[in-house]
C-alpha cells in the first residue's frame, strides 16, 4: 500500500467568482488534490444545486496549463515570451520598479488595479491595504454594479430587499434582466420551486430567448436599453385600471400623484414603438403584476448595463411599490443584499490609513494607460502597476485603447495570476496565484444572506503564494507599514467577524456558514423606506451623496426627474443600423474557465446571434464568418440564426479571449468606456454595431 496517498475526505467552502449565488460547497479532496464539488443542501440558498462549470472545477485546479513559478518577460510586450526566476528576484524587482516610479512622478504614478477574480474579502481586498500605506493612486471600482447599484438605491436609500428564498413563496416570479439558468442557477430553484408547490407563474424579461426565457410561462422579449420604458408603460395601466394600492403609495412612496400624471402618456402603445414588446402583450404583463400581490421582482445587472441603467433600475423597483407587494412574503423587488453585512473592514483595507491620492476609474483603463488627462485627474502618467483577480486585456471595455495602453514600454506591469491571461502576456513580472481551496478566506452572498467560510483544503501547486501574501512581502520591501500585514488570512477572517459581533472563526468553521438575513419588517420596510421620512422615492435626488460618492459621472445633470426612457442610449443608425449586447456565457464566467476543456467544448466558437431575416437581408448563412464593427473597434465572428431576437438586435455571448476570435480582436473592442450616470460603470451591452461578410 502506498502510504503517500491521503484518505478521501469532505472539505467544505464557498464558489469565489463574482456570482451572487456564492454558492456553499461541499469539495471532495483525495491525494492532496480537489475532485467532485457539489452543492451544499444544509445551505438553503444553494440547496443542493451548483452551476456545471464549479461542478466540474478539479478540471481548473489541476490544469496543466496552471501558472506555478514566477517568471520575467524576455521579450517585446506581448510576444508572450518568459523565463523563471525566484520570488525574491521578482519581488524585488517590482519593489524597485514602484520606487523608480515613485522617484519619477510621485506615488500616484503607482496603480495597483485588481476585481472580483475571487470575492473574498481578504484576498481580494487586501490590496487596498498597500495603496493607502504607500498613497499610490486608488482604485475606483465601476465596471460592474454601480449603475445597478445606484438605480436602487434611488427608490429604497438601501441596497437590500425581501429574502431572496421568499421567491418560492410567491405567486408570480418576475425574472428581469438576468439570465440565472446560465449566471445564477439558484434563482431558478427558488423561482421553479414556487411553481410547482404555488402554481406561481414564471416571466422573463431579457432582449434574446435565454435559457432562462425558454423555462418561462410569459416571455417578455425587449430591444436592449428599453426597459425603463416597459416599466413605464406597466406603471401606467397600474394607475389607469386601479391596480394601484394608494392607500400604500400615500404612506410609503413621496409624490404618487405626479408620478401618475407624468405617466399619463407613457402608454402601451407609446413602449411598444420603444421596445418593440408588442401593447397587448404590456397590458397582459401589467395585469399579472397588478393582479398578484405576491409578486416577486428578481432584478439583475444585465438591463443596467447600458447607459441609462440606473433610470431603469430604479423605474423597475417603482412596480411594488405602486402595488403594494412590498407588504407581503413573497413580493417586492430584489437586487442585492450587500447592505446587510456591514463589515468593518479598516484592517484589511487599511481604513485607518489617511489618504489623498487620487481615484483612478477602473472602467477607463484604457484612457488612463494612455494618458488621457482628464482620465488621469489632472495628475501624474501611470508608469507601474500590480494586477491582481483581473484580466482587463480581455474584459475591460474600449480594448483597442486598453492594447495600446498596456503596449507602452514605459509601463511596468506585474500581473499575480493563475493562468497565463492575454494580460499576463503583456506584463512584465507574472507570480503563480493559488485558487480558493488553497488559501483561507470568508465570503457573502450578494444575491442571498449568508457569510461563508472558505478554509484552505490543499496545498498549491508548484510556487503559487496567495494574494495575501504578496502584498505583505511587496510591504516589507517597500517600507509600508500597517498592523494588518502581521495578520494571517485567518487573523484577518477573525477580526472581520469579532468587529461584527458574528463570533470568531473556530465557531464560523465549526457552523460552516452563518445566516444574516435582517427580520421581515426590515426586509420588507414595513416601518419605511431608508430615507428621513421612510418613503420610497418615486422621484428619485439623483445628486444625492449616498449612490454617487464618490463623485459623479456621466451625463448626470440630464437624468430624468421621473422614472422614463431616457434616450442617452447607443441607438442604431444608419452606419450602425444593428444594437449588439454582449451577454454571459453559460460556461463561462467573464473570462474564467476559458481555459478549460469542458467550458470550452460546450461553448464551441465565438459567435453572434443574428435574426434569420437580418441575416437574409445581409445574405449571411449559417457559421459564415461576419465583421461586426462599433466606432471604436471591429469583431469577426460566426454568424448564428436565432430567431429568439427583436429584429436589429444581435448578441455575443461570453468573452472568449482575444486570440479565440478569427481576427485576434474580442468582443469588447467594440464596447465603450464611457461613464454611466450617476455613478460610473460601463455600458457593455449597449453599443451600435454594422455588420458585414468578411
Amino acid at each position: 500500500m502506498n502510504q503517500h496517498i491521503l484518505p478521501t475526505r469532505t472539505g467544505y467552502s464557498a464558489c469565489p467568482h463574482d456570482c451572487p449565488s456564492t454558492c456553499a460547497l461541499e469539495i471532495e479532496v483525495e491525494d492532496g488534490r480537489i475532485g467532485r464539488v457539489r452543492g451544499s443542501r444544509a445551505n438553503s440558498f444553494t440547496a443542493g444545486v451548483i452551476c456545471a462549470k464549479v461542478a466540474r472545477y478539479a478540471e481548473r485546479a489541476n490544469h496543466p496549463d496552471r501558472l506555478t513559478q514566477p517568471l520575467r518577460r524576455i521579450g517585446p510586450k506581448g510576444e508572450g515570451r518568459f523565463a523563471p526566476i525566484s520570488w525574491d528576484e521578482a519581488l524585488d524587482e517590482i519593489a524597485h520598479r514602484f520606487r523608480d516610479a515613485e522617484q519619477a512622478h510621485g506615488p500616484e504614478a503607482v496603480w495597483p488595479y485588481y476585481y472580483a477574480g475571487t470575492m473574498g474579502l481578504v484576498m481580494r481586498d487586501g490590496i487596498n491595504r498597500l495603496t493607502r500605506a504607500k498613497g499610490y493612486s486608488r482604485f475606483f471600482s465601476s465596471i460592474c454594479v454601480n449603475p445597478a447599484w445606484s438605480g436602487f438605491l434611488a427608490g429604497t436609500g438601501k441596497l437590500a430587499g425581501p429574502d431572496p428564498r421568499e421567491m418560492a413563496k410567491s405567486d408570480f416570479v418576475v425574472i428581469w434582466g438576468t439570465n440565472p439558468v446560465s449566471t445564477q442557477i439558484n434563482v431558478m430553484t427558488h423561482a421553479i420551486r414556487a411553481r410547482k408547490e404555488r402554481g406561481a407563474k414564471i416571466a422573463v424579461v431579457d432582449v434574446y430567448r435565454s435559457p432562462t426565457m425558454e423555462q418561462a410561462d410569459i416571455p417578455i422579449l425587449i430591444r436592449p436599453g428599453t426597459d425603463g420604458a416597459l416599466a413605464c408603460a406597466v406603471m401606467h395601466v397600474l394607475f389607469r385600471d386601479g391596480l394601484a394600492d394608494r392607500a400604500y403609495l400615500k404612506d410609503f412612496a413621496d409624490d404618487a400623484a405626479g408620478l401618475e400624471a407624468h405617466l399619463a402618456t407613457r402608454t402601451p402603445d407609446w413602449a411598444e414603438a420603444i421596445t418593440g414588446l408588442p401593447a397587448d402583450e404590456i397590458e397582459a404583463f401589467a395585469h399579472a403584476i397588478g393582479r398578484t400581490k405576491k409578486t416577486f421582482i428578481r432584478a439583475g445587472y444585465g438591463f443596467t448595463r447600458s447607459r441609462n441603467g440606473a433610470v431603469a433600475m430604479h423605474a423597475v423597483s417603482c412596480i411594488p411599490t405602486l402595488t403594494g407587494a412590498w407588504k407581503h412574503e413573497g413580493g417586492g423587488a430584489f437586487h442585492s443584499n450587500s447592505a446587510i453585512y456591514g463589515w468593518n473592514k479598516r484592517m484589511v483595507e487599511g481604513l485607518d490609513i489617511p489618504t489623498s491620492a487620487r481615484e483612478l476609474d477602473q472602467s477607463r483603463i484604457g484612457d488612463i494607460l494612455t494618458g488621457d488627462p482628464e482620465a488621469l485627474l489632472g495628475g501624474p502618467p501611470v508608469t507601474a502597476m500590480l494586477i491582481q483577480n483581473t484580466n482587463p486585456v480581455s474584459v475591460a471595455p474600449d480594448q483597442e485603447t486598453v492594447r495600446r495602453g498596456f503596449a507602452r514600454n514605459d509601463l511596468f506591469v506585474a500581473v499575480h495570476e493563475q493562468f497565463m491571461t492575454e494580460t499576463a502576456a503583456m506584463a512584465d513580472i507574472v507570480l503563480p496565484a493559488t485558487m480558493f481551496t488553497e488559501h483561507d478566506d470568508l465570503y457573502q452572498g450578494g444575491g442571498n444572506q449568508y457569510v461563508i467560510l472558505g478554509p484552505k483544503l490543499v496545498e498549491p501547486p508548484g510556487e503559487c503564494r496567495t494574494n495575501h501574501a504578496v502584498i505583505v512581502a511587496l510591504a516589507d520591501r517597500l517600507g509600508a507599514a500597517h498592523e494588518g500585514f502581521q495578520m494571517s488570512p485567518r487573523d484577518h477572517i477573525d477580526w472581520l467577524l469579532q468587529a461584527k459581533g458574528r463570533g470568531t472563526v473556530e465557531e464560523l468553521e465549526e457552523k460552516r456558514f452563518l445566516d444574516v438575513q435582517p427580520d421581515f419588517d426590515t426586509a420588507h420596510y414595513v416601518k419605511g423606506f431608508n430615507w428621513p421620512d421612510g418613503k420610497f422615492r418615486l422621484k428619485p435626488d439623483w445628486a444625492h451623496s449616498r449612490f454617487t460618492s464618490p463623485g459623479k459621472f456621466g451625463p448626470y445633470r440630464d437624468m430624468p426627474e421621473w422614472p422614463d426612457h431616457w434616450t442617452v442610449i447607443e441607438e442604431a443608425n444608419a452606419d450602425y443600423p444593428f444594437r449588439l449586447v454582449t451577454a454571459p456565457a453559460r460556461s463561462f464566467l467573464n473570462s474564467s474557465f476559458t481555459e478549460t476543456e469542458g467550458s470550452v467544448a460546450r461553448e464551441k466558437r465565438p459567435e453572434l446571434l443574428l435574426h434569420p431575416e437580418d441575416a437574409a437581408a445581409l445574405e449571411v448563412g449559417e457559421g459564415e464568418l461576419v465583421r461586426v464593427a462599433s466606432a471604436r473597434g471591429e469583431v469577426l465572428l460566426h454568424a448564428r440564426l436565432f430567431d429568439g431576437l427583436r429584429r436589429g438586435v444581435v448578441v455575443a455571448e461570453s468573452i472568449w479571449p482575444n486570440r479565440a476570435h478569427a481576427g485576434g480582436r474580442g468582443i469588447n473592442s467594440l464596447t465603450g468606456a464611457d461613464p454611466v450616470a450617476p455613478a460610473g460603470g460601463a455600458a457593455l451591452h449597449d453599443n451600435r454595431v454594422r455588420i458585414g461578410k468578411v
